[in-house]
């Protein structure tokens, strides 16, 4: 039988069960990933666990979020991240050598393998042939300790790309257009596997560019073919042997399929405050700009940085604007220093900053009150710039370019400017800044290092036998994981101190929530579509646990804030009949009888009783039997504990 790309990967891994839509798998994982941001706490749960030594082919700890060092907290955790990597078997990749996903792909990624992080952006792995999965840490640590990641059997949507881009378009309008077309809630629960004749005329940097921003859809992942264009890539960075050709089978099924001709695309802008409220740069207009950023997981390569070169090269940034370039790694930065690019960017008025997350996640350059930022990162969220009144435009490198010199939204097909980049035939390489693990046998040489600021993570309780609360916050849809649990700059360093967060859990949503949580002892959450889409951060489930959160009842959640909700024994209900939401207010007392016995029973359908109003609704709560065991458990850690002995 024919076979699309992304069974046959998933396939070659399959642990338990079959590749049928909604049933539950079991696959081995080849590889992992952290950042500090997510990394501390998956390495305490790691640790929680009992396991001596990582059981992947490879896994890796980045330090590329928490950089700003203010004070001891966010030293100390890069501290414990590298002694805990060191003393289970992990690769730790020091401050200044770049973002995790960049680096993934240039150093570490192998098409055909599995790569599972506790990033929501690990599906960039998808640009050089990987199966690549953002989770939650604590699924994470679990796939250290096992090998093994239980998921949701996705739909595989064939992405077919005909033609080839003009002059000015990029990669990232490709992406921007599927957003368009299918929005932030167009992926869950599928793959975007990219198909068609216009695949090979993309390169891995671009690939990955749009494997990355995938993740904006609420997909599972994408994956593109491991083709001559990979192969170069890989030789390029002296590991031609990582190679592997992967492509679908001639007539391979698919559940969905999309077309996107590239000829007929034109440079794209996603407006405040979603990804997919993307119109034409046209279409928005000489919009006047304040700050633009070129960087991000998104658009940091060496490609789009050497356009975004070419752009800058002999002129000047706008006098009204302020230009931030963030390299994504630190090949590519000491690439554009020996080449010249770099003095050529300094030179035109750019300021460059670290090979960091950065202005992405609020660390740093937030922009003045009431700004116009154009950046080439994948979030545009309310918010999360770090300046609550600014609006955040998401584009292009090379649209960020022009706009940078025009000081208003620009389309750069207006400029005269070669942009042709060659890839190097071999990219620099320099690892020394990536700290080998102990050898096997050593591990006890090695000391663990925790700072004051690293506290003990809540644990859930076994589900009692009825459930009730007040509903302490209605929300409407597409509430995000920074409004659930902020990450600015401000906050970032408390990432191992989940008693200090919880003072903000929701903040941007109601800032008294923390404090009527607290005073109530805990309740239930009611949230519209699509709740806790984003990062993949574990926090948003584990302040809210440390609050008294049992319950969230949503129309529908993000996949991994749905997981990382179960996996802390949270129950994730979705309304039966999304009518019902608007008759919930907040402040009602909600009860759910018996709720312990209809899991264990393998009951769906869950009964709700309003005391306040007096009357009663059906929420669904669809689950595998290893989910029913955990949420019975109070969580994964429990779950694994008890099925262990």
């Amino acid at each position: 039988m024919a076979m699309n790309l992304t069974h046959k990967i998933l396939s070659a891994h399959l642990l338990s069960g079959k590749l049928i839509p909604g049933e539950e798998i079991a696959i081995r994982i080849d590889q992992t990933l952290t950042q500090d941001s997510t990394g501390t706490m998956a390495y305490l749960q790691f640790e929680a666990m009992g396991v001596d030594r990582v059981k992947t082919k490879k896994s890796l700890a980045y330090i590329d979020h928490n950089t700003l060092q203010t004070g001891f907290e966010n030293a100390d955790d890069h501290k414990y991240i590298q002694t805990v990597a060191k003393k289970h078997g992990i690769w730790c990749s020091k401050p200044g050598n770049g973002i995790c996903h960049q680096v993934q792909v240039e150093r570490y990624g192998v098409p055909g393998w599995t790569l599972l992080g506790s990033d929501s952006h690990t599906p960039t792995g998808g640009g050089i042939g990987m199966i690549a999965i953002g989770a939650g840490g604590l699924d994470v640590a679990v796939a250290m300790g096992s090998g093994a990641y239980h998921m949701i059997c996705p739909k595989v949507v064939a992405v077919r790309l005909t033609g080839r881009l003009q002059k000015g378009v990029a990669a990232k309008d490709i992406i921007l257009e599927i957003l368009r077309r299918l929005s932030v809630k167009g992926g869950v629960g599928k793959v975007m596997e990219y198909v068609g004749d216009g695949v090979a005329t993309l390169t891995v940097p671009e690939r990955a560019t749009i494997a990355n921003m995938g993740a904006e859809l609420g997909a599972t992942t994408s994956v593109f073919p491991s083709d001559e264009a990979t192969r170069a890539f890989l030789k390029a960075q002296r590991r031609e042997a990582d190679f592997t050709p992967l492509a679908a089978d001639p007539g391979a099924i698919y559940d969905e399929e999309l077309t996107v001709n590239l000829s007929e695309l034109v440079p794209m802008v996603a407006l405040p405050h979603m990804p997919d409220n993307v119109k034409t740069v046209a279409e928005a207009g000489p919009l006047k700009v304040d700050q633009v950023f070129i960087g991000s997981c998104t658009n940091s390569s060496y490609q789009d940085m050497m356009r975004a070169a070419a752009i800058l090269k002999g002129k000047r940034v706008h006098p009204d604007v302020s230009l931030v370039i963030g390299p994504g790694s630190r090949q590519v930065l000491s690439m554009l220093a020996r080449n010249g690019a770099l003095a050529d960017m300094i030179d035109a008025g750019a300021r460059i900053l670290e090979t960091a997350c950065g202005p992405c996640i609020g660390m740093g350059q937030s922009p003045c009150t009431g700004a116009v930022s154009v950046r080439t990162n994948n979030r545009n969220f309310y918010a999360r710039s770090g300046t609550a009144s600014a609006g955040i435009f998401l584009v292009s490198c090379e649209t960020a370019a022009a706009t940078a010199l025009a000081g208003v939204l620009t389309d750069p097909r207006t400029l005269d400017t070669d942009l042709t980049v060659k890839l190097p035939e071999e990219f620099l390489i320099n690892d020394n800044l990536v700290i080998p693990p102990a050898e096997p046998g050593q591990e006890d040489t090695v000391e663990v290092v925790r700072g004051p600021n690293i506290k003990p993570f809540p644990i859930g309780k076994a589900l009692a036998e009825d459930v009730s609360g007040a509903v302490l916050l209605k929300m409407e849809d597409n509430i995000t994981t920074d409004h659930i649990m902020p990450s600015n700059a401000k906050l970032l360093p408390y990432r191992s101190n989940i008693p200090h967060l919880s003072d903000y859990c929701l903040s941007p949503v109601d800032e008294t929530f923390p404090a009527r949580a607290k005073a109530a002892g805990g309740g239930i959450l009611v949230a519209g579509a699509n709740y806790g889409q984003g990062s993949s951060r574990e926090h948003a489930a584990l302040v809210p646990l440390y609050l008294g959160i049992r319950a969230v009842i949503a129309k529908s959640f993000a996949r991994i804030h749905r997981d990382n909700l179960i996996n802390n024994g949270i129950l994730p209900l979705t309304f039966a009949d999304e009518a019902d939401y608007d008759s919930v207010a907040q402040g009602d007392i909600l009860s759910l009888p018996g709720i312990r016995a209809a899991i264990a029973a393998g009951s769906e359908e869950i009964t709700i009783a309003d005391e306040t109003s007096g009357r009663t609704f059906t929420a669904r709560l669809p689950l595998t039997e290893r989910q029913r065991g955990m949420l019975l458990a109070g969580g994964l850690l429990n779950y694994s504990r008890e099925t262990a002995n």
